[in-house]
């Protein structure tokens, strides 16, 4: 049995879940989300959490109940705290700025690179660092990771755009083997 799935979520308060036929919908301080229903997945709003099981004990069922829980998890805490990704632009010259819903990137090419967000995204620029924040997981994860690949880190100097957390592994030069 899955680990996760079995768990059950919690809804906090100000948090409305609403299920339908085919999709769950969660309404919160922060805004609306809303994620799929499996067929071979059962839900139950039971006073202030909810619970996620299997219909049956097919493979299917199975390789579904923890994904099916974790995406619902990920819309409740997405409409009370939200999410955020942060990445770090390294580079002589590099810098960023957000002007309104575009993210303006100087990392070394013959002009600057213009990135639109999506709606519900917002961007925040620090010095050379940049925020990314929304309500949604994935899409604030795959906005971070579009940004990132404008100028992916480089393993000899480090330049580039990358997350905060990461650590890039370093390689020697040309000269750096030879003794």
């Amino acid at each position: 049995m899955s680990r996760i799935g079995k768990k059950a979520i919690a809804i906090p308060g100000g948090v409305e879940v609403k299920l339908t036929s085919d999709l769950i919908e969660v309404k919160g301080p922060k805004g609306s989300l809303s994620t799929a229903i499996h067929p071979k997945i059962v839900y139950a709003v039971e006073g202030n959490q909810v619970e996620v099981t299997r219909a049956d004990e097919s493979r299917s069922a199975r390789e579904q109940h923890g994904l099916r829980r974790t995406l619902l998890a990920n819309c409740i805490e997405g409409v009370t705290k939200g999410f955020a990704k942060e990445l770090e632009v390294i580079g002589v010259g590099y810098k960023v700025q957000v002007q309104g819903t575009k993210v303006v990137l100087t990392v070394g090419y013959s002009h600057p690179v213009e990135y639109d967000l999506p709606q519900g995204i917002a961007a925040k620029a620090e010095g050379n660092k940049l925020t990314i924040s929304g309500i949604d997981k994935q899409l604030v994860g795959e906005v971070a990771a579009q940004i990132r690949r404008v100028r992916p880190p480089e393993p000899f100097k480090g330049k580039g755009i990358k997350y905060a957390a990461e650590h890039i592994r370093r390689k020697a030069g040309k000269s750096g083997g030879k003794k």
